[in-house]
This record gives C-alpha cells, structure tokens and sequence, in this order.
C-alpha cells in the first residue's frame, strides 16, 4: 500500500476534471449495475506512465468531444486494493494491469486499454485512441 500523502496529487489529478473515485468493491458493483450507458475507469497507478501518458492522455480525450462517456470513474492500484480487486473482475479475461482505461457500456466490458498498450507510448497517443473508442461507443 502506497501512504496515502504520495497518492493525493495522483487522485486529484483526476478527480479535479470531474472523475468519481470509487474506493471499495461495493462501489464498484453498485457503479456498474446502477449506472446505464457509457462509464470510463481509470485503474490509476503510481507509476510513471501513467503520470506521462494515460492520465493526460484520458483527460485530453474526455475534453476534445462531445462523444464522451456518461460516467468518469477511477480506482486506484496499490491503494484501494478491494476497489481494483473488484474491477478486474468486471475487466476480465485481461490479466491485472495498471495503469489501464476500460470502458463500459451498461455494465459491460466493451474495451480495455492493458498496460502494455500505454508504455512507451505518449498522451496525445493514448487520448487520440480513446476518441476512436468514445465515437465507436459513445
């Protein structure tokens, strides 16, 4: 578990553009059958490609369009263990990955973005995938 104090900025990072945390597995389950449409989750991380490439990269998509998802949600890997736990199960058959980006529509896993698919890869590659992906299920 990372101390909370160093996760903070990270948190923020997204929530302050309007992302939900969702910090246990009940929360999660209650998100994902409660909510219909389109939700996107962020299974945030410490590391450094998410600080380089997916959290600027999925906030420059969801501020390009107007094809955006209904719900913007996060969990955070290493912090909110039970939260992950729970959202890897609604992301399977991939393996845990974080950082990773899934979106769902009405509950279901419609696409997922592994960790491999966000390495060595920049921000405006990662948000310019997600707009193919908002305007495919969005």
């Amino acid at each position: 578990m990372y101390p909370e104090e160093l996760v903070a900025p990270m948190r923020v990072d997204l929530t302050s553009v309007g992302f939900e945390e969702l910090k246990t597995g009940a929360d999660v389950d209650k998100h994902l059958t409660d909510h219909k449409g389109t939700t996107l989750m962020v299974i945030n991380s410490v590391c450094g490609c998410a600080a380089g490439a997916a959290r600027p990269g999925v906030k420059w998509a969801v501020e390009q369009t107007d094809k955006k998802p209904d719900h913007l949600t996060t969990v955070f890997a290493g912090v909110d263990q039970e939260a992950v736990a729970k959202a890897r199960q609604y992301t399977l058959p991939y393996p845990p990955s974080s950082p990773s980006i899934a979106l769902f529509k009405d509950g279901e896993l419609v696409h997922f973005v592994e960790r491999h698919h966000i390495e060595g890869r920049n921000a405006e590659m990662i948000g310019n995938h997600l707009l193919e992906v908002f305007n495919e299920y969005c």
